[in-house]
């Protein structure tokens, strides 16, 4: 039975819970949703998942614009992974109710905890750190693929009670306001003005002028420009000059580009 895996990333972390997953269900197709088109979505599968990371307790408009796009068959078997960095909070369960509007079912629904990448409240996490929560994160990925190759109901996982409520609301109050929080990134003095920033960014957010980085206001918040920039040349806000960068360290630049473009390898 074929399987098709749609896939939002920005530093790596849900490519590489994808690659892994992939790996282990086998005859399964990797689709990063920034080249799955502007219309209709269909999938011949049978399984349809879709990896993407929480931002902000919830799920980036991207991927909600795509699932809005979905062509659904309430005969499939449609599972997923949230990653998030220890909170998923409602996020499952927000796209439960997002695919029942589309007619379909969420059969199953996983959180996967990998190191953070919001660098505005701390830096990467150590190596050692890091690599303990990668071994967790493959453990729980294979108990994952036998549960969808069995292709199991279950409930969708969710945080604590106070994660549920508190979280989840500031989420919603928050949403409408992401993309122009882009106002407090800038490049600093190290900046080579390579580009990279600007090819890399899921939302297309980014152009280069005059030799810098310019955001123009519709920012998804993965932190994709400040964590991939070689330089280390950009900032958000006033704190993160010194702090530690972090993409996944088995996922490359040219893996994360060939998310974004056509004319880059496959993923």
């Amino acid at each position: 039975m074929k399987n098709t895996i749609y896939i939002y990333t920005g530093t790596g972390n849900s490519l590489w819970t994808a690659r892994k997953l992939g790996e282990k269900l086998d005859n399964t197709e990797l689709i990063p949703i920034t080249l799955a088109g502007s219309g209709s979505i269909h999938s011949e599968s049978q399984r349809v998942g879709l990896i993407f990371p929480v931002h902000i307790w919830g799920i980036p408009d991207p991927v909600i614009d795509f699932i809005n796009r979905w062509q659904t068959d309430p005969a499939k078997y449609y599972f997923a992974l949230a990653v998030n960095a220890g909170q998923v909070a409602a996020t499952l369960l927000q796209l439960k109710d997002l695919l029942k509007q589309r007619g379909a079912i969420l059969s199953a629904g996983f959180s996967i905890s990998l190191p953070s990448n919001y660098i505005p409240w701390g830096g990467a996490f150590s190596e050692e750190k890091q690599q303990a929560r990668f071994t967790e994160s493959l453990k729980k990925i294979n108990l994952i693929a036998k549960s969808i190759l069995a292709n199991e109901v279950l409930p969708p996982e969710r945080g604590p009670l106070w994660q549920n409520f508190i979280l989840s609301a500031l989420y919603r109050l928050s949403a409408a306001h992401v993309p122009k929080m882009d106002k407090s990134f800038w490049a600093d003095d190290k900046c080579t003005g390579c580009n990279i920033c600007e090819k890399i960014c899921p939302a297309q957010n980014i152009s280069i002028s005059h030799s810098k980085p310019a955001w123009h206001h519709h920012c998804q918040q993965c932190f994709a420009c400040l964590q991939w920039c070689p330089e280390e040349a950009i900032q958000y806000g006033k704190n993160t000059a010194k702090k530690k960068r972090y993409h996944h360290p088995e996922i490359k630049l040219a893996d994360m580009l060939a998310c974004i473009s056509k004319n880059q390898s496959q993923v």
